[in-house]
């Protein structure tokens, strides 16, 4: 049985935008389109949480939402990972976590440094492959929680997929940008209708059964 994670937050979660605080139904939520597709023999460990970031402290969060924080303990726990599939940033663009794409891109690095490090080192394991993602674009809403929530957030989220691109050629991760086949909703800007997250489900498909062949 080989082990692919979904690490990520409210997308990979399932927020409906259209529901507030309800996930959509079991099988649309992405993680959940990929396990169904990938079949048996491989597992998807879906790990969201909503308002996580890539390596940022929210102090007004309910819980830990310092994705890289958590990251080691999740790894362990699902030990050995062959594939880590890492969709965070969006959060990153909140002003009063970090407000750019640099600290997402600083704090994605952060989370790929993690996850290479605690790639188990035993015969028969060709290591932990990783798939950094940069998440749909946030769009403007008429939502003005949403709006204020995420001031800014509509043009700095259009430099995350160059960043994450870059960053992936760096340090020998496979890179998907969500925002190809996914675009979030308007009612909050942020997350995404049903169609939209099977989306990014069916498009990582082949890119993690490259990376199950080894």
């Amino acid at each position: 049985m080989k082990t692919v994670l979904a690490y990520g937050d409210s997308i990979t979660w399932g927020t409906d935008p259209a529901r507030t605080g309800l996930r959509h139904a079991f099988a649309d939520r992405w993680p959940n389109v990929l396990q169904a597709r990938l079949g048996e023999g491989v597992q998807v460990v879906a790990e969201g949480l909503g308002g996580r970031t890539t390596a940022h402290d929210d102090y007004l969060a309910d819980c830990d939402r310092n994705g890289a924080r958590i990251l080691p303990t999740i790894l362990q726990t699902h030990r050995p990972v062959h594939v880590a599939i890492i969709m965070l940033g969006t959060n990153d663009m909140k002003p009063a976590v970090a407000g750019s794409a640099s600290a997402a891109f600083l704090g994605m690095k952060r989370c790929v440094e993690i996850v290479q490090k605690h790639s188990p080192r035993v015969p028969g394991f060709a290591g932990t492959k990783v798939v950094v993602v940069s998440p749909p674009l946030i769009v403007p809403t008429r939502d003005p929680f949403f709006a204020d929530m995420f001031a800014g957030g509509v043009e700095n989220s259009k430099k995350l997929a160059p960043f994450y691109e870059a960053l992936a050629a760096e340090m020998g991760c496979a890179f998907f940008d969500a925002a190809s086949v996914a675009t979030a909703s308007e009612i909050d800007g942020v997350h995404l209708d049903a169609a939209n997250t099977r989306a990014i489900g069916e498009a990582l498909v082949p890119i993690v059964q490259e990376l199950l062949k080894d």
